[in-house]
């Protein structure tokens, strides 16, 4: 990212941060899976402190309903694809922001390439089949990912670095009556975890910070009721446990800095928008 140092100032006096925490957002690649009112605000906040290059994935297009949380979609963009119009809002925002948006699910099978290519990946779907696919792609290629959830007026975060538990270890079975479109929504619960999911991001990047990686929060909003738990690795965990370790020591590719990975989709496709 070229450009004006300046408008960082006010995060580059941060104790612990500073100008190497910003040159490494400006390197950094953060794939962002899911726009809506939690991915959205994850992708706002993350261009705004200036990480380099966002990958946005997100299927479907954008409906009135969506409009009560999802700020960066706009009333003149319904039916048009969520990832494009997330992606141009971005981009007129932060120019400096190389964005990419992808208008496909989690289970395209370009979405490994991608995730390869990201130094962090953020899962701010809304269920439970698309999460734990991210969950397995981070394992299996070594990429941190920071979960993020909602429903009604409550929320939970969670951030997974290799060998730290991770998200089947904490949901084994997910939720098998959870109806992906039918929960309600506020848009400010949305916003809150999407912002706290974001400086997770920051904080994995910049290497400042204490993380909460061992540790579920869980908060609802309702009455201001903020908790954290701390979680264990399951060894029978079917994504992390010991056979998938073994499997992972033996296959797994050597750490990339961050900054260095370069996303290989497979295949010809582009994204909709660079």
């Amino acid at each position: 990212m070229g450009g004006d140092m300046q408008r960082f100032a006010r995060q580059l006096t941060l104790d612990g941060f500073g100008g190497s925490g910003q040159e490494r957002l400006c390197e950094a690649t953060v794939l962002v899976a899911g726009v809506g009112g939690v991915g959205g605000a994850v992708a706002t906040y993350l261009a705004a402190a200036g990480v380099g290059r966002l990958v946005l994935v997100h299927p479907g297009a954008l409906e009135i309903p969506d409009l009560n949380r999802q700020t960066l979609m706009r009333p003149d963009r319904v039916g048009d694809p969520r990832a494009a119009c997330a992606a141009d809002t971005l981009r007129a925002h932060y120019p400096d922001v190389m964005v990419e948006a992808w208008d496909r699910d989690l289970f395209d099978p370009r979405l490994p390439g991608l995730v390869a290519g990201s130094d962090v990946v953020v899962d701010a779907r809304h269920n439970f089949p698309e999460r734990f696919r991210i969950n397995r792609m981070c394992l299996d290629l070594g990429v941190p990912v920071v979960f993020a959830a909602m429903n009604t007026t409550e929320a939970q975060l969670l951030t997974v670095t290799p060998g730290d538990p991770c998200l089947r270890c904490v949901f084994a079975d997910g939720d098998p009556q959870w109806d992906p479109l039918g929960f309600p929504v506020l848009g400010a619960v949305a916003g809150t975890v999407g912002c706290m999911a974001a400086m997770e991001v920051i904080k994995l990047i910049a290497r400042f910070g204490e993380g909460l990686t061992g540790r579920l929060l869980s908060f609802d909003l309702w009455d201001m009721d903020f908790r954290s738990f701390a979680v264990s690795r399951d060894p029978d965990c079917g994504d992390c446990g010991a056979y998938r370790s073994e499997l992972y020591r033996m296959y797994r590719r050597e750490p990339t800095p961050i900054g260095a990975r370069t996303a290989s989709p497979g295949g010809s496709d582009e994204p909709l928008q660079r």
